[in-house]
């Protein structure tokens, strides 16, 4: 049987599911298509399964894109207390783990249920466990074959994500649509992932795995600082993660080196110094425990040969002690991949795409939202805005 919604939407995810039902209560029959099981998996899974929805101070500068003016306009449309406003509406509770980033106070599946309520008052059908084996072109319209049967529509939205995860059904189709209508793709690499490191650092850290301290951290490409976080970094069995390096990972390409300030804001040398002058029989490794996590303060002593007491460290040895404290220069041996990364950093091209509408250029019943699109956000809740915000602006222009 032929089905004739006037929209499709391809992928029950945030991007997917908000456009829906924005487009629902505009009064277009909506359809949404996805492939698994299960609508919103990645809400569910992200945020440790309390899902970090927004940030309140989530705007253009948070983002990144090979156009960047091209997120300004949704994001300024739809903005965070907007959505905040809708959970508010379902008395879903919600808490600020850090500043301006917003969780679940208990689990996902509250927030999701918003969005599939949401779904259900505006008239919108949602068919899991079915695939779209092809699209066309259908003069003012398109023509998608799927795995239901056949679908004539009058505007179809890719809302398919991009390739992180792909245990929770990632997958390159939203790419190949866009080089099937002769869109261009840029360059894709995993981001907000964990880095991996070499057998010598990977030993040490896997001796440390679990402890977490807070840290400054930039990424150097020819001695050229790229990025530049306050975050905590996470010792792991493979290497190094935490938000820190998630949000530096973002920066990062193969051959940079990591700068990575143990004691931000703590100059090293005078304080070193300062301990010196004023307790000079202090053993430097109790100076360290009390700045660092003590599992770290003495895997620093070890690799750096051993313990003795300030009053016999010379001004060069501390100086020393103080580029290892302060500007710890580190090279990853990569990233850990689309396996574990939180988004993808590229995509579809957004000059092939208005702003306004995210309809294709020259055929607008062709449109891509979210994580498809080359828009990518930091870490804490910025992407989950710039589904919503996409998602609103498209439902609004269908």
């Amino acid at each position: 049987m032929t089905l004739q919604p006037d929209v499709v939407v391809i992928g029950a995810g945030a991007a997917g599911l908000m456009c829906a039902l924005t487009a629902g209560y505009a009064g277009r029959r909506v359809l949404v298509l996805d492939h698994a099981n299960k609508a919103g998996r990645k809400i569910l899974m992200s945020g440790g399964g309390r899902c970090n929805f927004t940030n309140l101070a989530s705007g253009p500068a948070n983002f990144f894109s090979d156009n960047p003016r091209f997120c300004i306009s949704a994001l300024k449309r739809y903005r965070p207390e907007h959505f905040v406003e809708l959970v508010e509406r379902h008395g879903v509770e919600y808490v600020e783990k850090a500043p301006g980033q917003l969780f679940c106070a208990d689990s996902a599946r509250a927030l999701l249920g918003v969005l599939l309520t949401e779904c259900d008052w505006a008239g919108v059908e949602i068919r899991l466990k079915t695939s779209v084996d092809r699209i066309e072109r259908l003069g003012e319209g398109m023509r998608l074959e799927t795995s239901a049967g056949r679908i004539d529509t009058g505007a179809v939205v890719v809302a398919t994500g991009g390739l992180s995860i792909p245990t929770m059904g990632a997958s390159g189709f939203g790419y190949d649509v866009a080089r099937q209508f002769a869109l261009a793709v840029t360059e894709t690499r995993p981001a907000l992932v964990p880095f991996t490191l070499t057998s010598r650092w990977k030993e040490r850290s896997a001796e440390l795995a679990g402890v977490a301290c807070d840290v400054r951290v930039r990424a150097l490409r020819d001695g050229e600082p790229r990025g530049d976080y306050r975050e905590p970094m996470l010792f792991t069995h493979r290497g190094l993660s935490g938000p820190g390096m998630l949000q530096i990972s973002s920066h990062w390409q193969p051959g940079d080196e990591l700068a990575i300030d143990l004691l931000p804001g703590v100059p090293a040398f005078e304080a070193l110094a300062a301990a010196r002058r004023e307790t000079p029989r202090r053993q430097l490794s109790s100076w360290l425990a009390e700045r660092l996590p003590k599992r770290l303060a003495q895997a620093l002593i070890e690799w750096h040969g051993g313990d003795g007491v300030l009053a016999e460290r010379s001004n060069a040895e501390l100086s020393r002690w103080a580029e290892r404290l302060n500007d710890w220069r580190l090279k990853p041996a990569g990233t850990e991949g689309w396996r574990t990364a939180e988004v993808t950093l590229g995509g579809v091209d957004t000059r092939a795409v208005s702003s306004k509408t995210f309809a294709v250029n020259d055929l607008p019943q062709l449109r891509f939202i979210g994580e498809v699109l080359d828009v990518t956000g930091e870490l804490g809740g910025h992407n989950f805005q710039w589904a919503w915000a996409s998602g609103v602006a498209c439902g609004n222009a269908l």
